[in-house]
């Protein structure tokens, strides 16, 4: 039985390349290794997963690199890459700041600094979570940090770059990583699929996409989790099954609701979604969510800003076309006022009733025009004696539905 190796290491880049969402930053390293202007400190900074400490991998290996590629990669044909690709370098050293935060690991450190490197031309110091270093620590730094052997190179990565001192930064050249877009990553899972021989719907890797908000090793975790649960074959319904993801034809079905002005209808669905499970407040962000891609399907140039699979994407369209941007602008007002206040709320699921019950009641207006023309403090008062009426004709409604039903 072979060993099982996670897709975030499996897969992880090894060339500039084959990072993913970095373009501006893998170049910039590629042209100062093309012209040879290499600083002597850099700071890889960003969130987790996006590719810090990879890159400064693929640095340190081309860097070192004795037959380069036009395109400034490495080779992997010399003594040097060769190293490096077997784990047996000793040009590239890696220090975890977590856990030798303190100025006895920064002098062993500076010691080693000293030493030149056998094999290439440059010795890589990688120290990773640099914003973990105590305050005395980064002080013994500091000389060296700006004044190293000309053999040094430093790169220091961290994901919260306003813990570093001030006098840290000014000794390195910045590089700010991007969250990886959702686009992006559901190229990447897309290919990681097909190398795999595994099946992927485009909705589900949207789903795993926007699930990792932003990082790549997090996406490439769960997609090893759905592959896990579903086999070769992933499917949206799998996804969002696995996930707890609600899914989108519930925001879909409760517009609809809203645009008949059937409260009745938006109850019920509402009491669906929450006999499965789902957080009101998150049920709250979602929906506000779903009004605010209803606005930007309205005019042609903002779709672009739509993250959903091609299938999703056109229902959008479709029901785009029902609801007016005005009723869009207000309904996303009132989930955005609710969610505020909803941790506030003693009664959580009225409280979320009340929110559906103000969208309906925009339809309502358009459909009262004494709501419309009456006074604020009026039309209040008015919505809740047209609201108290439908409620007793439609539940008398269904009672007599269900009389005859049963009959």
């Amino acid at each position: 039985m072979s060993q099982f190796i996670v897709s975030a290491r499996k897969y992880r880049p090894t060339t500039f390349h084959s990072v993913v969402g970095q373009k501006s930053i893998t170049t910039t390293l590629k042209n100062a290794i093309e012209k040879q202007k290499l600083a002597h400190a850099y700071l890889f900074f960003g969130p987790r997963g996006v590719g810090k400490t990879t890159c400064a991998r693929i640095f340190a290996k081309t860097i070192n690199c004795l037959q380069p590629t036009p395109e400034m990669e490495a080779c992997n044909q010399c003594e040097s890459c060769k190293g490096f690709n077997e784990n047996r370098s000793y040009n590239i050293h890696e220090l975890d700041a977590a856990s030798n935060n303190s100025v006895e690991d920064i002098r062993s450190l500076i010691e080693q600094v000293r030493i030149p490197p056998q094999v290439g031309k440059y010795s890589t110091y990688i120290i990773d979570e640099v914003h973990m270093l105590s305050l005395a620590a980064f002080n013994a730094f500091l000389k060296t940090l700006e004044e190293p052997p000309a053999h040094a190179i430093f790169i220091l990565a961290t994901t919260e770059k306003h813990k570093i001192i001030p006098t840290i930064l000014s000794r390195c050249q910045i590089f700010d990583f991007n969250r990886i877009e959702v686009a992006d990553m559901v190229d990447h899972l897309s290919y990681i699929a097909g190398k795999e021989g595994i099946s992927a719907e485009p909705e589900a890797l949207n789903i795993i996409a926007q699930k990792a908000d932003g990082a790549m090793r997090d996406a490439l975790s769960i997609y090893d989790q759905i592959v896990s649960y579903s086999g070769e074959t992933i499917t949206y319904q799998q996804v969002i099954e696995n996930l707890n993801v609600l899914d989108y034809e519930y925001y879909f079905r409760l517009t609809d609701a809203f645009l008949a002005a059937d409260y009745g209808s938006s109850l019920i669905i509402l009491d669906e979604i929450l006999a499965k499970g789902f957080d009101g407040q998150h049920f709250l962000v979602g929906l506000a969510k779903h009004f605010r891609d209803l606005l930007i399907c309205r005019k042609p140039e903002t779709i672009q800003l739509l993250e959903v699979g091609a299938g999703i994407k056109e229902k959008y369209l479709q029901q785009a076309v029902q609801v007016e941007v005005s009723f869009a602008l207000e309904a996303l007002s009132i989930c955005n006022q609710f969610d505020i206040n909803y941790r506030s709320s003693k009664n959580t699921r009225l409280h979320i009733e009340l929110a559906l019950l103000q969208i309906v009641g925009l339809s309502l207006k358009k459909k009262s025009p004494e709501l419309s023309e009456a006074p604020p403090a009026v039309k209040e008062k008015q919505a809740v004696a047209v609201l108290t009426s439908r409620s007793i004709v439609c539940f008398g409604d269904r009672q007599a539905r269900a009389h005859s039903a049963s009959c």
